[in-house]
């Protein structure tokens, strides 16, 4: 593990028994951040050319996003000093204001039209304005604001996409309208209505129609109202305090997505973005809404970004890759540029915090999964979250967020499709491994040994410790799509899987229900990767891959991979080089089954993801599993070496 890549003020283990970190801490790692980029604006500082691979909106959009993006940060940074911050700073971000608005300038920023890529960055650009008005817009020349008033015009009736897009219109227009410039009353009712129809309760908001749960809940869908509310003041009509209790809502159990030693869950897009997890969290604190404690939030928020200190993020340079620990383009989208990590500004959203609030001078506490296993029931997103304190592993169990449209084609995401994520662990999203399809997934395999995708998820159930879902596996021709996010597919044969997933201990039981012409089935467990090969191991009906950091992953088939259940089965580990987030080298463990001309069967199989020690032939004897009557009414019973029983 790389030592953090700058110097850190001394730790202070009294207040923060946890992490050690404190405000100053926080401080010297944005200075960092900023610095860091200096070298790379461009001679007006309208833009910030970062090495890395480009988005597809081009240079001068990156550009534009790198400015956009570290002034977010900045914003922050200048507004929690009061100002009393390097002058240089404030000049710096100053002048790329009138050279960006400036087309004589040779670095302007591109204009704000439909569905462009500008707009997300104007959001950040007007929120910062907003945060610093005292010591940057108010003292900008009155030309250098008309021209940036001009450029956010084209906000003004234009269209966004129709997700959290429809936010970045709301806080620019509100922020046109706090400088009393024409704006659209129309757009910014409009923008937060349209979320009305996304919100699904408990605090969760779908990012769109559809089911599309990830981290754009907390760092947009909540973030941007409550920004918009800031800058529109007591004019807000009300709307401020719903999205207070929301928040407050969604926040209950949000520290439960947090690893023992910092990490956030490891599921969804745009996971570059990395600290901008910590957005809501600081959100409710600085709205007043939280229902956490304030040394709990400081222990979340100062945890995650150690974590990544930690482990090379920033790297020596002082940037921030496109990817997780390091550069890694199969977690990133088209759309992410060399400074689209930079959202992760959003994360510092705590500096707009006084020194003397509680959550910088109340002592640290620990979070949930330090204190106890636990497994919680999300409904609304479909997911369960099962932790256990021993190792500090958080396991996402996935049966609702497939990040599809509500209707028409779906596509296959490697961070949606899974059944299981974990702050351990990533999916194997490499092109080699992503046709496998084989980490966490229970795939149908067609006679041309091509694996069905989960596409579009359907969920059943969700409380207590079980959670069930089902989906239609395409079967032949055409199922594998043309790449991750690959078409729906077609193929001759659908057959539909239904899964429920039962948390037990340290572990999760999956039972599968087949139905439809199938013969051969397949399940992977957790991939773990590393910078050197996983050590593996198999027997009759289990599998297990385990790093050189003693992160362990099997697979124990409890009924329906055996001799007894199947004409054929094994177990096996399958390698890849360069397709996991977490290092070069990844394994998952797999089970197999294959039987001739069935129309129903039923698979188990125990699940592990541990630290701790694990021995997959012991779990295989010490947990039973029976499956009571036939065909599609067959209950499933497993009982456990503690005397418990589920049934399914």
């Amino acid at each position: 593990m790389p030592a953090p890549h700058l110097p850190l003020p001394p730790t202070d283990r009294v207040r923060s028994p946890r992490t050690g970190w404190t405000r100053a801490h926080w401080e010297a790692v944005a200075d960092h951040l900023l610095a860091s980029v200096a070298p790379y604006a461009t001679p007006g500082a309208a833009q910030y050319r970062l090495p890395g691979r480009a988005s597809w909106s081009g240079v001068v959009c990156d550009g534009l996003e790198g400015y956009a993006r570290t002034f977010l940060l900045a914003a922050f940074r200048v507004a929690g000093a009061r100002g009393a911050v390097d002058p240089l700073l404030l000049e710096r971000y100053a002048r790329g204001l009138d050279a960006g608005t400036d087309p004589a300038s040779g670095e302007s920023w591109p204009a704000l039209t439909d569905c462009s890529q500008q707009m997300v960055e104007a959001a950040s650009v007007a929120v910062g304005l907003h945060e610093t008005r005292p010591w940057i817009w108010d003292r900008l020349d009155a030309r250098v604001q008309e021209r940036v008033v001009d450029w956010f015009s084209g906000f003004v009736s234009a269209r966004t996409w129709d997700n959290n897009w429809r936010l970045f219109q709301v806080v620019a227009e509100q922020f046109l309208a706090s400088v009393g410039a024409p704006h659209s009353r129309a757009d910014i009712e409009g923008g937060l209505e349209r979320i009305e129809d996304w919100y699904v309760g408990d605090g969760w908001y779908t990012d769109g129609d559809g089911r599309n749960f990830d981290y754009y809940g907390g760092w947009a869908l909540h973030l941007y109202p409550l920004l918009w509310a800031r800058i529109a003041g007591p004019e807000d009509g009300g709307r401020a305090q719903v999205y207070r209790e929301r928040l407050s809502l969604f926040l209950r159990d949000y520290p439960r997505f947090f690893g023992g030693d910092g990490a956030p869950v490891h599921q969804g897009r745009s996971l570059a973005y990395r600290f901008a997890a910590l957005a809501p969290v600081w959100l409710g604190a600085l709205a007043d809404c939280s229902p956490l404690a304030p040394g709990l939030t400081r222990r979340l928020a100062s945890g995650a970004v150690r974590h990544f200190m930690e482990r090379g993020v920033p790297d020596e340079r002082g940037l921030l890759p496109l990817g997780w620990y390091d550069t890694f383009l199969p977690t990133t989208q088209p759309y992410s540029g060399p400074a689209s990590p930079y959202w992760a500004s959003k994360g510092f959203l705590g500096l707009l915090l006084p020194a003397d609030h509680p959550v910088w001078t109340e002592r640290e506490l620990p979070l949930p999964v330090e204190e106890s296993d636990s497994c919680t029931a999300l409904p609304a997103p479909g997911w369960l979250l099962h932790a256990t304190r021993h190792d500090g592993i958080v396991r996402l169990v996935n049966h609702g967020s497939d990040h599809n449209p509500a209707s028409g084609p779906a596509e296959d995401d490697p961070h949606y499709a899974k059944f299981g994520y974990s702050t351990a662990t990533a999916p194997e999203a490499g092109d080699l491994a992503w046709r496998a399809g084989l980490d966490g997934h229970f795939a149908v395999v067609g006679a041309d040994g091509r694996p069905s995708r989960r596409r579009r998820i359907v969920p059943l159930s969700c409380r207590g410790g079980t959670a069930s879902s089902r989906y239609e596996a395409q079967v032949g021709a055409g199922t594998d799509g043309s790449g991750p996010g690959g078409g729906a597919g077609g193929g001759a044969g659908a057959v539909s899987v239904s899964t429920t997933s039962v948390v037990h201990g340290p572990w999760e039981v999956r039972v599968h229900r087949v139905t439809g012409p199938h013969t051969a089935v397949r399940e992977g467990g957790y991939a773990v990767a590393d910078a050197a090969p996983p050590q593996v191991a198999t027997g009759p009906d289990w599998a297990v891959a385990r790093t050189t950091a003693g992160l362990a992953s099997a697979v124990v088939g409890l009924y329906g991979w055996g001799p007894a259940d199947a004409d054929e089965g094994g177990a096996g580990v399958a390698r890849q080089v360069g397709a996991n987030a977490f290092g070069s080298h990844s394994a998952t463990p797999y089970l197999s089954a294959t039987g001739a001309g069935r129309e129903f069967s039923v698979h188990v199989t125990l699940v592990a993801l541990t630290r701790d020690a694990l021995d997959p032939g012991a779990l295989r004897t010490a947990v039973d599993c029976e499956v009571v009557g036939e065909g599609a009414g067959a209950r499933v019973v497993v009982r456990f070496p503690d005397g418990e029983s589920a049934e399914c």
